[in-house]
């Protein structure tokens, strides 16, 4: 073997120059991001010898040369990396020098343990988007062009090392073009291992229920277009499953699509051919706008504009696109058959893209192209399809912004698989989340990786996607869980999933709101010991003494919990039923308060008059009526009560249509003292709780509907008395335990409005507050508190 020469300023004339050779493994999301590459350029600049390979536990590169030469090239390795590219360490060791000459890429190294950390999908990058634009370009408009730093990653891969043959790439052999493209180390698509051209590639079909041609021999994406502008629903297959779409300014196709999917009023996200398309429907700060045009392209929920002139024009999505909703969720496009679908060039195309979830109401995402014809037949006029399988199902994330800060309501694509750094060490253990929003979390050492979105646990066919979900994260992250975690809930289907897969493994089961309050303090890196003040407000918890709890606030760490206070509980009548009619829930709150139910309240008349004396006797003889703490309950009642909403289609929806009322009324609204809760010692045994009671807050309610008060001035009082009760019971803990920090989760903070109103007046004070951010303050977040409080001992096993 030749030796290379080095040029070493200092050295004697014929003296050899000192040269050194190291080992230096690198962790993190370092494969399929061009690492590689990125090392083999750097070193070949450097004039270094040496190697670089995938392992399964990252990339391992041997550097020889002079040893400043060599010390600067470690010192580079992280801070110039790829795009893509989360370099978490970079670690080295002495080798004996060998006199290799000149850096090569060598083939991956089998074997080992399973440690590397696999990228997430990401849209595609500006230079692959110039050559689908540009016709001299051999990939013009080719579906799925893609490089080292855009497209699919973590939907693909099917093993580890991230090689090609580990994706579903497989099957798809290299045209002569591609191939020399891919083993060329200047070229930008150097090892990326879903590289394609229209000669080698997947291929783009459009068609019917029984599998046929529904382009007729055309292009499928001009077909595609037509269809969608003439008012047609299409499946349209993208990375991580299916999407259903129509054009969102078509008022017939978007009813019709509502009305097949059965999905009520739950506003559908729109897809947009760029920002110029939505400035005038949506408000654009730049949190929002470096969101929607990001690497993760997820969804954002963003506040509606009203009463602005647009031109004549610009696309104007249905009113029956987001009813009642404050919001319209918006995403521009992220792989290139979205740009191709929403034009690109072609005049005959819509601009506004309803792109809802590819599956039955309850069900989980489709990703198989056979099920997709059978499950969507009910849904979908056509299916623009692809022969590229999806080998991990990954929904779109959802992110809105609070006080200038994302705040992600569903953690899925473009955050999928990335690990969560933990301020507490765990064994290597799996937490399963609760039954709504399931997300679960496998965690080891310093780390935690959050599954993508799975969906509701009643479904069978969803938690049959839980175990394939389960076992692919196990596969690529190499945790062997020795330990399950679930929620406290008897009858949860997590839980009994947990129970069932066992294997002899330890169980241990976790208080709901804990494990909320435990989510934030991970998220913030809280060391293990440090107590907080949390404030955890959601629907439905399954509470130690067996009520339904969710207005809660708890002196807690990860190793425990006091419950310092809670709402006043009340009777949920009928359970479920309460939830789906907050008719109910407003009738409840009356009578626990002492307040006629008047016929002229909006909450009395919408209750049918068959139902009136049923519910009536339920509520003085406590039949069918669990007792509950729920903030998320006393939400649906302001919002029955007020006359904003009495039946809820979907989750939240009272909550959120309250917070659109509130929203409405604008900023002016101040503080009543009217609206107020009531603070008394509670009388349980031991260490009681403080209880607050929402009667003097719902007098005033009932006061000012009588008084034709707006709904949207209410709804806002009401946020403000919910935000005061909070300033006040923290400080009213404080004064007790001397604590400064408060945590604010659960799904009631998903609520902007409320958030951002407690947040100002907690540190106005002198509170630290700590809200989440990357992890979602609802139930999708769950399974990371879990997985702590289990470390912290903090849980019953059983």
């Amino acid at each position: 073997m030749s030796t290379t020469s080095y040029d070493v300023p200092g050295t004697p004339p014929g003296a050899a120059p000192p040269v050194r050779r190291v080992r230096v493994a690198v962790r993190g999301v370092v494969q399929g991001v061009g690492f590689r590459p990125f090392v083999y350029g750097l070193a070949t600049r450097m004039r270094l010898a040496g190697q670089v390979t995938n392992t399964g536990d990252g990339v391992l590169v041997e550097v020889e040369g002079p040893p400043a030469a060599v010390e600067r090239f470690c010192a580079r390795l992280a801070p110039e990396a790829p795009p893509l590219a989360v370099v978490e360490s970079v670690r080295s060791e002495e080798l004996p020098v060998t006199g290799e000459s000149g850096f090569r890429i060598v083939p991956s190294l089998a074997g080992g343990p399973v440690r590397t950390l696999v990228s997430p999908d990401t849209a595609t990058c500006g230079d692959c988007l110039a050559e689908l634009s540009d016709p001299a370009d051999r990939r013009h408009r080719h579906p799925f062009i893609t490089c080292t730093h855009c497209g699919p990653r973590f939907t693909i891969v099917t093993g580890l090392p991230y090689d090609r043959e580990h994706t579903t790439m497989a099957g798809f052999a290299l045209c002569a073009e591609c191939a020399r493209e891919y083993h060329d180390p200047a070229d930008r698509r150097f090892h990326a291992q879903p590289v394609a051209c229209p000669a080698c590639g997947p291929r783009l079909r459009l068609v019917t229920a029984d599998g046929g041609d529904a382009a007729g021999g055309a292009d499928p994406l001009r077909a595609a277009r037509a269809l969608l502008s003439s008012g047609a629903i299409l499946a349209v297959k993208g990375l991580g499953g299916y999407h259903l779409a129509c054009d969102a300014t078509r008022p017939r196709a978007v009813a019709e699509l509502r009305r097949r999917k059965a999905r009520g009023d739950k506003p559908f996200a729109v897809m947009a051919r760029d920002l110029r398309d939505v400035e005038h429907l949506v408000e654009l700060g730049p949190a929002e706008r470096e969101l929607l045009t990001g690497r993760d392209r997820p969804v954002v929920l963003l506040r509606r504009r009203h009463g602005v002139r647009h031109a004549p024009d610009a696309p104007v999505p249905a009113d029956g696109v987001a009813p009642g909703s404050p919001d319209l969720g918006i995403m521009l496009p992220y792989t290139p058959v979205h740009h191709l679908l929403l034009g690109a060039g072609d005049p005959v195309a819509p601009r506004l893209l309803v792109m809802t979830s590819g599956n039955l109401s309850g069900e989980p995402i489709v990703t198989d192209d056979a099920e997709a014809l059978e499950r969507l037949a009910v849904l979908a006029d056509a299916w623009l399809t692809h022969d590229r399988p999806i080998h991990v199902p990954c929904d779109d994330s959802v992110v809105r912004v609070c006080d200038g800060e994302p705040l992600v309501l569903r953690r899925s694509r473009g955050h999928t698989p990335l690990p969560v750094t933990l301020p507490v060490p765990v064994a290597p253990a799996l937490a399963v989340g609760g039954d709504l929003k399931n997300v679960f979390c496998l965690g080891q050492g310093d780390r935690a990786w959050l599954s993508a979105h799975v969906g509701d646990m009643d479904d069978l066919a969803t938690q049959r996607a839980f175990d394939r979900a389960e076992r692919q994260l196990e596969s690529v992250t190499g945790v062997r869980p020795e330990l399950l975690v679930c929620d406290g809930h008897p009858g949860y289907r997590s839980a009994a999933w947990a129970r069932r897969h066992a294997g002899g493994r330890p169980v241990a089961r976790v208080q709901h709101h804990h494990a909320h309050v435990a989510a934030a303090l991970a998220e913030h890196g809280v060391a293990e010991g440090v107590r907080v003040i949390g404030v955890a407000f959601d629907g439905t918890g399954h509470g130690d003494d067996g009520a339904v709890w969710g207005g809660e606030f708890l002196l807690a760490d990860y190793a425990g919990y006091r419950r310092f206070a809670h709402l006043a509980c009340v009777p949920l009548p009928g359970g479920d039923a309460a939830v789906r009619r907050p008719y109910r829930m407003a009738l409840a709150h009356l009578h626990a308060a002492g307040l006629a139910a008047d016929p002229g309240l909006p909450c009395a008349a919408a209750c049918p008059s068959a139902e009136h004396p049923l519910l009536r006797a339920q509520l003085e003889r406590g039949l069918n009526c669990a007792s509950t703490s729920s903030m998320g309950r006393l939400f649906d009642a302001v919002a029955s009560l007020t006359g904003v909403c009495h039946y809820a289609g979907y989750e939240a929806q009272a909550a959120i249509e309250l917070e659109a009322a509130a929203v409405s009324a604008g900023d002016a609204v101040a503080e009543d003292p009217r609206y107020a809760f009531s603070l008394a010692e509670g009388r349980a045994p031991g260490r009681p709780a403080l209880t607050a009671g929402p009667g003097p807050l719902l007098a005033a309610v009932v006061a000012d509907v009588h008084a034709g008060v707006p709904a949207g001035v209410v709804a806002a009082r009401f946020h403000l008395a919910v935000a005061r009760l909070v300033r006040r019971v923290c400080a009213r803990a404080r004064d007790t335990t001397g604590l400064r920090t408060v945590a604010l989760t659960g799904g009631v903070f998903a609520n902007t409005l409320l958030s951002s109103a407690c947040a100002r007046g907690l540190r106005a004070d002198g509170f630290t507050v700590l809200r989440h951010r990357g992890i979602p303050p609802n139930d999708g977040g769950l399974a990371l508190g879990q997985l702590l409080v289990a470390a912290g001992t903090g849980a019953r096993t059983g």
